[in-house]
């Protein structure tokens, strides 16, 4: 089982963008490529776990979250870094009742992994807020990193509901270099 580096897309990856659906306003954050271009040439998997609920609330379709995760990939190939699963939930409990991929549970997670050769216990999890290290942990994640990006900054000085051992980094390209310190 390798290592893997689990990333929540809006506002880690790209700039946040309340319910991005229209590709057109896919951004990525500064330094999110060649920071995932690090984790590429290190062999470590680059698995996306977001939360979509905007399909079910009816903002946009399944297909507008492909287009857009297809546009932020076009973005990333142009800087030579690439994203090897993108994985999300459309569900919301309040329109499509309760199910096992939206974070704070781990099924997203768990079936990045497995799909991956991905060991949980030896791999990252990054987020800008606390459902999505959430996930990591009940996963079985290990490291955690809060990012100050996207909801980031509110999610720290809230000081609540982080996971035990979360760390907290300014940005992705913090989070991949202490993780690619670690070495575990």
């Amino acid at each position: 089982m390798n290592r893997g580096f689990f990333i929540d897309r809006d506002g880690v990856l790209n700039v946040e963008v309340n319910y991005l659906g229209d590709p057109a306003d896919a951004v990525l954050l500064p330094g999110v490529a060649a920071a995932i271009g690090r984790l590429n040439r290190a062999g470590v998997p680059v698995l996306v776990i977001s939360n979509q609920a905007g399909v079910a609330k009816g903002y946009f379709t399944e297909a507008d979250v492909k287009r857009v995760n297809d546009r932020l990939a076009e973005l990333l190939a142009a800087e030579g870094a690439r994203i090897d699963g993108w994985y999300y939930c459309p569900h919301h409990p309040d329109f499509t009742g309760a199910c096992g991929c939206r974070k704070p549970a781990p099924g997203m997670l768990l079936r990045a992994a497995g799909e991956h050769g991905v060991d949980p216990a030896v791999s990252a999890m990054t987020g800008d807020r606390p459902s999505d290290l959430e996930a990591g942990a009940n996963a079985g994640v290990t490291e955690l990193y809060l990012v100050r990006t996207g909801y980031g900054r509110r999610t720290e000085a809230a000081g609540d509901g982080l996971p035990p051992g979360c760390r907290i980094v300014d940005d992705l390209a913090e989070a991949v270099t202490k993780f690619l310190e670690n070495g575990m």
